[in-house]
C-alpha cells in the first residue's frame, strides 16, 4: 500500500562541491539552504541584502550589483529611530544613516565579486504578492513597519513574473555566463495573505518559473521542487512550526536530504561526514575538561581539522 505521494527528484548535472562558490538569494527556503551549507563549510553568500520574498525585489537588488549604481541619501528613510532602505530587509537598518549606506554598498560590492566567480546561484521564491510604495508607484522588498495607507498591495500577474524572471536571468548572466542557476519555490505559506490568495501566489510563481524552465532547456537553468516535497511529502501539521506555516526543524532537515540526494556531489558528501564530526566534537561540552581523556579527545580533534584543511585550506572552525 502506497501512504504518501514522493515527488520525483532530478540529478543536478552541475552538483555543488567543495570548489564550487554559492550565492543564496531569496524568501526563508534560501536561508533554511544556507545554514546547512554554512555548517558543512560550503563556500556561501546568502541573502547581503535580508531575505528577499519576491522576484521584484531579487530583480532590483541584481540590477544594483550589476550596475553599481551606489545607494545616497535619497534612497534611505528615518522610521521609529532608525534608517531603512525599502530594497533590503530590516536586518540592514540602522540608527546611523552613513551605517545603513556603508552597509548597502559594501553588499553590492561584494556580492558582484563573488557573483563573478560563483558556481551556482539558488534563488528562492517566496511570493507573487508585492507593495508599491504610492509616492513613487515602486515595488519595496519590506514595507519596515511604516503604515500600510503608503502602499497598495497587487498581485503580480504571471506576464510580469516570466519578465522579472528572465532579467534576473539576464543580470546574473550578464557578470558570469557559466554559473549554474537553480530555482525553487518556498513551502513557506504566506496566510497572512489569506488562504486562496496564498494558493493563487504561489500558483502564478510557479507557472512562470516553469515558463522560463521551457525556454531555457539547458541544464544550467534548473528546479529544486521544495514546495512540492513539503505540500506532497510532508503534508502533515507535525512538519510546521507553531505559526502553522513555517516548515519545522524536521521538515527542514528532510529537505536538506533531498537537496543533498539531487544537488551536492558524491565526492562532497564524504567530506560532509568528516565536517559533521568535527562541527559535533567542537559542540561537546564535557564534564571534566580537565581530565586526560577530554585532553586526548581535544588532540584527536585537532588532528582531524590539521588533515581536514590541509585537503581544503579554506576551511575555517571556531575553535
Amino acid at each position: 500500500m502506497k501512504l504518501y505521494a514522493q515527488v520525483p527528484l532530478e540529478k543536478g548535472q552541475s552538483p555543488i562541491d567543495y570548489q564550487s562558490k554559492v550565492l543564496l538569494l531569496g524568501s526563508c527556503f534560501t536561508e533554511n539552504i544556507g545554514e546547512k551549507l554554512d555548517y558543512f563549510k560550503f563556500e556561501i553568500q546568502q541573502n547581503p541584502f535580508g531575505i528577499l520574498f519576491h522576484p521584484l525585489a531579487i530583480e532590483a537588488f541584481l540590477d544594483r550589483v550589476v550596475t553599481q549604481k551606489p545607494y545616497t541619501e535619497g534612497d534611505v528613510f528615518q522610521h521609529h529611530g532608525l534608517w531603512h532602505c525599502f530594497d533590503a530587509h530590516s536586518r540592514l537598518s540602522s540608527p546611523s544613516k552613513k551605517e545603513l549606506l556603508e552597509k548597502l554598498n559594501s553588499a553590492l560590492q561584494r556580492t558582484r565579486a563573488f557573483l563573478e566567480e560563483a558556481s551556482h546561484v539558488c534563488i528562492t521564491l517566496g511570493t507573487a504578492w508585492v507593495y508599491y510604495q504610492g509616492t513613487n508607484n515602486q515595488t519595496v522588498a519590506n514595507c519596515h513597519k511604516v503604515p500600510q495607507k503608503e502602499f497598495e498591495k497587487k498581485l503580480l500577474s504571471p506576464k510580469v513574473l516570466i519578465k522579472s524572471l528572465e532579467r534576473i536571468v539576464f543580470l546574473a548572466r550578464e557578470l558570469n555566463r557559466n554559473t549554474q542557476l537553480l530555482f525553487t519555490i518556498s513551502p513557506v505559506r504566506h496566510l497572512k495573505d489569506g488562504f486562496v490568495e496564498n494558493q493563487r501566489s504561489k500558483g502564478h510563481l510557479i507557472h512562470a518559473l516553469h515558463h522560463l524552465l521551457d525556454q531555457h532547456p539547458g541544464k544550467d537553468i534548473a528546479y529544486f521542487p521544495a514546495y512540492e516535497i513539503v505540500m506532497d511529502e510532508l503534508r502533515d501539521y507535525r512538519f510546521y512550526e507553531k505559526d502553522l506555516v513555517h516548515p519545522n526543524a524536521l521538515a527542514i532537515d528532510y529537505l536538506w536530504e533531498k537537496f543533498t540526494d539531487a544537488w551536492i556531489s558524491e565526492e562532497a558528501k564524504t567530506t560532509m561526514k568528516e565536517i559533521d564530526g568535527i562541527q559535533k566534537g567542537l559542540a561537546h561540552r564535557p564534564i571534566n575538561p580537565n581530565s586526560e581523556a577530554n585532553s586526548m579527545r581535544q588532540k584527536q580533534l585537532a588532528a582531524k581539522i590539521e588533515y581536514l584543511q590541509e585537503r581544503y585550506p579554506r576551511i575555517k572552525f571556531d575553535t
